[in-house]
This record gives C-alpha cells, sequence and structure tokens, in this order.
C-alpha cells in the first residue's frame, strides 16, 4: 500500500517559492527570441570546489555540455569516441588518436599537447581525481594528433577511466592560476561565462563547436540546496528542468513533469562476517529471508525505487539479464539473538529503512538495536566491524562506468569498504576474474559471476535500488535522462 505524500503547508510552498523569485531574471529578459528560449536549471548542490574538474564538480560541467572527454560511454558502460575518435592497446599503453576540428572556447585548438596538459594536471593533483586512485598514469603527445596513455600495470579499462568528467580536456589559459579555471576554456557546445559563487552560473551557446549548433542559446543555472524550493521551482514555472525532486514532493507535482531515472545506487544491509552473530551463515540466511524489500519500497519510498534482484540495479541494464538463482544457506533460528544494526542520517529515508527493518527482523525471532547518528559520526565505526549489521546507501557504478571496483572495495578480503568484514577465497577469485577480463560482454558475464559469489555468502543483502527523480516543465524537448548523472542539457535540449 502506499504512503500518502507528505503535504506542505502553504506558508512553506510560499516560502520555498519566495527563494526562487527572481533568481533567473537576467535570464527573463532574453526568453522570446527567433532562436528560443534560454534554459533555467535547478540544481540541488552548489559548487564545492569552484567548478574544478578535478573535484566532483566536473559533473557539473558535464551536466551543462561545456566540458568533454576523449571518450563518452553509452548506456552498457562500454566507450564511444567523443574527443578522441578511435584507440588501441598495446600491454599498458594505449595509443589515442585526437579529433581533427576542434576548438576550445577560448578560439584555441584542440591538439595532443592540450590533451597531455590537461591529463598530466590530472594524474599529480592532490587529491588525484578519484578514477585515478592507485593509477600511475602518464600521457605523451606522439605527434600533433596523437597521444599515448601508459600506465604502472595493464589496465583493460583506460578509456572508460578517461572518460570520467574529472578528466575533462580544457584549454591552457584553465591552469594558469593556483586553481583549474573553467570559464571559457571548454570544448562543449555551451561555452560558460560567469560564476557567481555557489549562487549560479551561465552558459552560453559556442556556435564554432565541433559537433553543430546547440538548440538552445544558453543555460542559466541556479544552486538551490532546498527540496522543497527546487520543486516549487518545477510547480511555479521559475525552471525549467530540476535536479533531484524529493520523493515527499514528488506525490503533489504534476505527474506528466516529473521523470523516475533509475541509479547506479543500492540501498544494502552489510551483515558481519567475521564476528558477533552473523558470523553463522545459518543466521545471515534468516536476516535475508526476514527482509520484505517490497513494504520498504512502499512505505519509505512511496514506491519511487525498485527492489532489489541483485547488487547491481537497473541503471545497468544488462545485469538483470545475465543473472541467474545463487543458491544459499539454509535459514537457521535465531532464537532471541540480539544484533545491532547502525545507519545514518544524512540520506533521510535510511533512519525510516533502519526502523522497518527493525520490525521485520524482530518479527522473525531477532531482538533489534539501531545506532543511528551522522555518517561522520558513524563511518570509523562501520569500517571497523562494530556493528552486526549497517544499512548503507552505496553507488554501484563509480567514475569509469564499471562496477568491479566497488564489488572489490565492498567485498574483497583486502577491500577498503568491506563493511562486512568478508574474507572468502571464492569471491576473491571471482573479484581478480572480473578486474582482469577486456571490457565487453565478457567482463559483464565476470561481474555477473562474482556479484554472485558475493550474494551466495549472505555478507550483503541488497534490498532496493534508488532512483533520481527529474522534473522537467511542459516545455523541455529532449531533456537528457542519465542514471550517471553526466548529462542534463544536451547539444539537442530546448525549451518550446
Amino acid at each position: 500500500m502506499r504512503v500518502p505524500a507528505r503535504l506542505l503547508p502553504l506558508t512553506a510552498v510560499t516560502a520555498a517559492s519566495a527563494l526562487l523569485t527572481g533568481c533567473f531574471s537576467s535570464a527573463a529578459s532574453d526568453e522570446a527570441s527567433a532562436e528560443g528560449k534560454r534554459i533555467r536549471v535547478a540544481h540541488m548542490l552548489p559548487p564545492r570546489s569552484g567548478l574544478s574538474p578535478l573535484s566532483d564538480d566536473a559533473f557539473k560541467l558535464s551536466r551543462w555540455s561545456t566540458a568533454e572527454t576523449l571518450v563518452k560511454l553509452d548506456e552498457d558502460g562500454d566507450a564511444l569516441p567523443a574527443l578522441a575518435t578511435k584507440w588501441q592497446q598495446s600491454g599498458r599503453t594505449w595509443t589515442f588518436e585526437i579529433r581533427d576540428g576542434v576548438t576550445f572556447h577560448d578560439g584555441t585548438k584542440l591538439d595532443a599537447q592540450a590533451v597531455v596538459r590537461s591529463l598530466t594536471k590530472a594524474a599529480g593533483a592532490s587529491p588525484k581525481p578519484r578514477i585515478l586512485d592507485g593509477v600511475d598514469l602518464t600521457a605523451k603527445a606522439e605527434d600533433t594528433d596523437t597521444v599515448t596513455v601508459t600506465t604502472g600495470t595493464e589496465d583493460p579499462l583506460v578509456p572508460q577511466r578517461l572518460s570520467s568528467p574529472q578528466l575533462s580536456i580544457l584549454a591552457a589559459k584553465a591552469y594558469q592560476g593556483k586553481t583549474v579555471n573553467p570559464i571559457g576554456a571548454g570544448t562543449g557546445p555551451f561555452e560558460l561565462v560567469e560564476v557567481n559563487g555557489t549562487a549560479s552560473a551561465a552558459l552560453d551557446r559556442y556556435d564554432k563547436y565541433w559537433g553543430g549548433k546547440a538548440k538552445a542559446p544558453g543555460i542559466d543555472v541556479k544552486f538551490v540546496p532546498d527540496g522543497t524550493a527546487r520543486a516549487a521551482a518545477l510547480r511555479t514555472g521559475e525552471a525549467d528542468i530540476v535536479e533531484a525532486i524529493p520523493v515527499s514532493q514528488a506525490a503533489v507535482l504534476d505527474q506528466d513533469l516529473i521523470t523516475e531515472v533509475p541509479m547506479p545506487r543500492t540501498n544494502t544491509l552489510y551483515l558481519n562476517t567475521e564476528k558477533g552473530v552473523f558470523k553463522d551463515a545459518s543466521l545471515r540466511a534468516a536476516a535475508r529471508e526476514a527482509i520484505d524489500a517490497k513494504s520498504i519500497v512502499e512505505g519509505v519510498y512511496e514506491g519511487r525505487a525498485d527492489v532489489a534482484g541483485g547488487l547491481l540495479g537497473p541503471a545497468l541494464p544488462w545485469a538483470a539479464d545475465l543473472r541467474t538463482p545463487v543458491e544459499h544457506t539454509k535459514a537457521g533460528k535465531p532464537d532471541g539473538t540480539t544484533i545491532t544494526i547502525g545507519t545514518f542520517t544524512d540520506r533521510a529515508e535510511l533512519p525510516e529503512v533502519a526502523a522497518t527493518l527493525q520490525q521485520q527482523l524482530q518479527k522473525a525471532g531477532f531482538k533489534v538495536k539501531l545506532d543511528v547518528r551522522e555518517y561522520a559520526n558513524i563511518e570509523s565505526d562501520a569500517l571497523a566491524g562494530k556493528f552486526d549489521a549497517f544499512i548503507l546507501s552505496r553507488a554501484t557504478v563509480l567514475d569509469s562506468g564499471d562496477p568491479v571496483a566497488y564489488l572489490y572495495s565492498d567485498f574483497a578480503s583486502d577491500g577498503s569498504f568491506n563493511l562486512s568484514q568478508l574474507a572468502d577465497s571464492a569471491v576473491d577469485a571471482e573479484l581478480k576474474k572480473a578486474g582482469g577480463t577486456k571490457a565487453g560482454d565478457a567482463r559483464r558475464k565476470a561481474v555477473i559471476e562474482a556479484e554472485a559469489a558475493v550474494l551466495a555468502t549472505d555478507a550483503a543483502v541488497p534490498m532496493l535500488h534508488e532512483r533520481v527523480i527529474q522534473g522537467d516543465a511542459a516545455g523541455v524537448v529532449d531533456a537528457a535522462h542519465d542514471p550517471r548523472e553526466r548529462e542534463l542539457v544536451t547539444i539537442d535540449t530546448y525549451v518550446k
């Protein structure tokens, strides 16, 4: 049964609308023109590092189609040409041919040396972009339009790594200061022309874009951390595209204006396999069988999530087709055994998930205590294995578009984020096999075999896959709905 939407009092709606009033006024005067309207976007998170591409701010540059990478990813996570037209591997070295006829927004030409400059800056940054964690990468210009990229060990995922927005290729001017400044330095169909701190940004169409002319004349961005205010922006027509509408607000909006996009993020119960109650595999099985994920989806997420069929969800469309049934240990009897479950408050739904799980597990015969804190205050205890179980909302596809890094960090014996304290030789063998398999169908098959090995241990019980709710006003045409959150406004997006 669906839980009724939590309605807002009128005063809250009015206050939220006030936050947006006038925030797109600079664009409003330009809205009506022969070439269409500027696109007004309400983003959830403000820039944290001055829109440096070496930080998570890089994903904003990508979503605005202002900064581009050597390659991009298709729906399955395979690499496609972007600023590079083709590539080939020889051992530890990959050779990339650079696209001809591309200019940066400052008018300078894209060439091999520009690519080397950007990749070298990223590889030498402190901290490194996370896509390069543990990767020793060097780039060299072989001629004006050929770049070789060499890694310390043979890496089948180099093209996918180079698709990360944190490895965007920018003009030389971007690197002249102490921080990387992307204003006027990208290659995309829109040029970043203004950034007002953590309040707003503006982009104009770049008419010399190598891929053709964008359909919209520009983009006006407002950063709106408050979810109620973002929803109000869509309701009142203050914004054309709105990121991350809260579940609590989605039901009270015009349903024709919202799109639910599967995210590569899974809500999982990790069980401590090293010590305590869940060292016993039969009691892990008992916990798994006690969980009713459907009721959590309906009750906590108001139906706006997907019941998990595995660790990898519908944001990876190939996973379900490759998955086969997993054999589990027979469930034992809890007999009143006490367990402690930890989780955190930073994601609003998780305390509610914990309360629901407490009821379900107690019904199955466990006694359940909850420990709920802010993430910063609980992470170290979770990593140290101080809980019998831990509820986590976890991204399953990191910047390479490939889930192996997540599976390894969470379930390998030496994984850096091994909340289950799992040390299983069969799992380690499958993870090693997946990590060494070349990209494509064979790697996807190996990934699902590794997932099955993890699930067979009951070290982790996947419950649901989250969705992101995006709002598009009635006049918006061809806004992107991207599970990886790399695209939003593209060359084809416009407002009628």
